[in-house]
């Protein structure tokens, strides 16, 4: 399989990426298995999570070929291995060192680092990155992406996260947005397994409304 190929792909059809921080091994599958039914294809687990290694051997194990299972707030070159090692096939960080961009692509996983600067974006871009993370979302308005997209054209993929609701996904896919990282809004520690396929239900809905050719 070529992983950043299916990345890209995985995002063209559902731009919603699930970031399920605080998740426990015991619960991934459940969680897990809603999200895929409810048309979600890309699974994160934050590495401060528990033993979040665990959580994606699990998650990895149990889905469908088609769903690609990555970590987050990967932050360094060694974690890299360790998110291989389990199963993981992207990387997601929280800033955009090259070192880990490269020790990502190196380990044939997906990479998609944070930026919150075109100079960042520019960087990331020219280090290997297969997506650009616009993070934190609440200081990149839909203006602001709209501006980046005059310079940063598809198929460069530019996904917001942090702080995302059912009601921002339509301004800032009208702006340019490639997809989405979802984060407590879809799932916090503590919800079941039903709780997380009713918050996905209400992101695809506003996903669908506002990008009806995906």
């Amino acid at each position: 399989m070529n992983i950043p190929r299916s990345f890209h792909q995985a995002l063209s059809e559902c731009g919603l990426i699930a970031i399920l921080r605080g998740l426990r091994p015991e619960e991934a599958v459940a969680i897990g298995r809603a999200l895929y039914d409810a048309g979600f294809r890309i699974i994160e687990v934050p590495l401060n999570s528990p033993d979040p290694l665990a959580s994606i051997r699990a998650l990895r194990d149990a889905l469908p070929a088609d769903a690609l299972v990555g970590a987050g707030t990967v932050i360094s070159a060694q974690a890299c291995a360790d998110v291989a090692a389990a199963g993981g096939q992207i990387v997601v960080m929280p800033h955009s060192d090259p070192a880990v961009i490269r020790a990502a692509k190196a380990a044939g996983m997906a990479c998609a680092p944070g930026v919150a600067t075109l100079t960042e974006a520019y960087a990331a871009l020219a280090a290997g990155a297969d997506i650009l993370k616009l993070f934190p979302a609440e200081a990149l308005s839909p203006a602001v992406l709209k501006a980046w997209r005059a310079v940063l054209r598809p198929p460069v993929a530019l996904v917001p996260v942090g702080g995302i609701t059912p009601e921002s996904i339509a301004p800032y896919a009208a702006a340019g947005a490639s997809g989405f990282g979802l984060g407590s809004a879809l799932y916090r520690p503590g919800d079941s397994a039903a709780d997380v396929a009713r918050h996905a239900a209400a992101f695809m809905q506003a996903w669908r409304l506002a990008c009806p050719a995906a």
